[in-house]
């Protein structure tokens, strides 16, 4: 009996990012995924959109995108934005 391997584009979808530290939040009515990254895997320098200063390498923050990509994006990852913690705790 031959048995093959089912086509990668016919299995249900991975999801996004899977493991580590990550939760599922609801702001405004629409739910994020919210990544924690420590300062030690911080590597490049980012731009908060809470303060708009930056995330400089070698600070914990968070990666913060939408559960559902929106309309025109493939995926979240594409519409993903490196907060400080802080920032995206008291946003609102």
């Amino acid at each position: 009996m031959n048995r093959r391997r089912q086509s990668k584009h016919l299995r249900a979808p991975r999801p996004l990012l899977a493991g580590g530290s990550q939760s599922r939040v609801q702001r405004r009515g629409v739910d994020y995924i919210v990544r924690n990254v420590p300062a030690q895997r911080s590597e490049k320098e980012y731009r908060c959109p809470g303060c708009s200063q930056r995330v400089a390498p070698g600070t914990a923050h968070v990666v913060v995108w939408p559960a559902t990509p929106p309309l025109g994006n493939e995926s979240g990852l594409e519409v993903r934005r490196h907060w400080h913690t802080h920032c995206w705790s008291v946003a609102s």
